[in-house]
């Protein structure tokens, strides 16, 4: 029994995981045939890559798909996320997984070291920054140099402020693009994203860069926008990007063990209990956009939504739900895809920080959207009302017109559509009468309540820093 509760105590720690755990899909590639003690690279690269990105779509599902209006879950009790009422225990199940593959992600690293691959240690290190990436835009400050040192005895780390997190997560992106400048291509079987392709690990690298870059462009401590003027202008051969959708970093779910969603094996009445939200549906209808009839079903003929936080005891009448296809669909294993990349990119050169021009930017990440999921823009697409750029707009209104359309290319992807609203207020949301938290979209998750109890130091010196440890205490970039 005290064996057992020592594992389960060292698994709830931030950074006391001292053993790398594979599933049953898995096991065949994490048995090595020359019986090394420590695991190679390739044994743990797909299972990490696999278990963060299911871990993500189950989150964006639950979380994401509430807070932006993409679903309702209808009802008046507790913790309806649509209404921004989250519990605290919303915190557990991201922050544990995202620190338990960062585990594995180090040991892919060390590996990547002992086997002399540059590629492995840049994939290890990219993969790091997109994780530590989503764990401070989640929660704020968090372990980031002390993390996941429990083999060493380490397991109470400090939180580190995020603006030195950001800072690190730069230096390891500068890095990982330095080391793929000269990798080679390593084993097809242990890169779902790109099958081994040093080159377009590369691109994605500096794809993620500049989404990082961005995030934070409105805090001047760091200098980020002369960092996206260098990327984009200045030196450009230094820093490839995503060229087109080909580039897009999505684990493409086969449907064959292990590449299965994790959606897979819902309930069809447990996926479309949510119904779909009428900011969600009312865009793509007013569009013509093609992309409707992938995603939702038809309610009395025709897609229609309901509001978000709609008044208590007033439910609408149940309307459109999304497709149970979607819970096998390829495609909604997206961790960055290159329509992303162009709405970066419109956005820096509305900014001024690019002289290349914001509408190519704009149109090209608004009709790759559409065609990433194999459909044909409609015609005239571009040219419709509520869809064409005018470089007489304000920048606000570009920055409208540039997120809603992000926000659909952000479709299922982690928490980016919430990550981006909290840095812009784009797309702009309607308000509802049954919002709670007093009508305001939560700024950030709290921490889980295990790291209160075993990191109480370190946790009381974090919210000292940072603030109250509710969701509406904003973290550094949002300030």
């Amino acid at each position: 029994m005290k064996t057992n509760i020592r594992i389960i105590y060292l698994v709830t720690l931030v950074s006391a995981l001292c053993t790398t755990s594979c599933t049953k899909d898995f096991k065949e590639l994490s048995v090595n045939p020359n019986a090394v003690e420590k695991p190679l690279p390739q044994a743990l690269l797909a299972q990490s890559i696999t278990d963060i990105v299911a871990t993500n779509m189950n989150r964006s599902q639950r979380i994401q798909n509430e807070l932006m209006q993409v679903t309702v879950n209808m009802g008046d009790g507790d913790g309806k996320i649509f209404r921004y009422d989250v519990r605290k225990a919303e915190a557990d199940y991201l922050y544990r997984n995202w620190y338990l593959e960062l585990t594995n992600l180090n040991d892919v690293y060390r590996g990547g070291v002992e086997t002399a691959s540059p590629t492995y240690q840049a994939i290890a290190l990219i993969c790091r920054s997109w994780v530590f990436s989503l764990l401070t835009d989640t929660y704020g400050d968090v372990p980031f140099t002390e993390a996941n040192q429990g083999k060493d005895g380490l397991f109470t780390p400090k939180f580190d402020k995020q603006q030195d997190i950001y800072a690190g997560m730069f230096a390891q992106l500068e890095e990982a693009n330095t080391l793929l400048k000269t990798g080679a291509n390593v084993a097809s079987s242990s890169d779902p994203l790109f099958g081994g392709n040093a080159a377009k690990w590369r691109k994605f690298g500096n794809s993620l860069y500049l989404r990082l870059l961005l995030r934070v462009s409105a805090k001047t401590e760091l200098n980020t926008p002369a960092k996206i003027t260098e990327m984009i202008d200045t030196n450009p051969a230094n820093y490839p990007v995503m060229a087109s959708n080909d580039d897009s970093a999505i684990l493409k779910w086969t449907g064959v063990s292990p590449y299965v969603s994790p959606f897979a094996t819902w309930r069809p009445a447990d996926w479309y209990t949510p119904k779909l939200a009428s900011f969600f549906v009312d865009n793509l209808n007013e569009w013509s956009d093609p992309r409707i009839g992938r995603w939702a079903t038809l309610a009395d003929g025709e897609y229609a939504g309901i509001p978000s936080g709609y008044q208590p005891g007033q439910a609408p009448p149940s309307k459109s739900t999304l497709l149970t296809s979607l819970q096998t669909e390829a495609l909604l294993g997206n961790v960055m895809n290159y329509s992303e990349l162009q709405f970066i990119l419109a956005e820096a050169a509305a900014k001024g920080w690019t002289t290349k021009s914001a509408k190519t930017y704009y149109e090209t990440g608004a009709t790759n959207a559409i065609s990433l999921w194999n459909l044909t823009v409609p015609t005239g697409y571009l040219g419709f009302q509520k869809v064409k750029w005018d470089d007489t707009y304000t920048l606000d209104q570009k920055m409208e017109l540039i997120h809603k359309q992000k926000y659909y290319a952000l479709f299922f992807t982690d928490l980016e559509q919430w990550f981006e609203y909290r840095r812009t207020g784009h797309p702009v949301l309607p308000t509802g009468p049954g919002f709670l938290n007093g009508g305001k979209m939560p700024a950030r998750l709290s921490y889980p309540t295990y790291v209160q109890t075993s990191n109480t130091a370190n946790y009381n010196a974090a919210v000292a820093a940072q603030g109250a440890d509710d969701i509406n205490t904003k973290v550094w970039w949002q300030k």
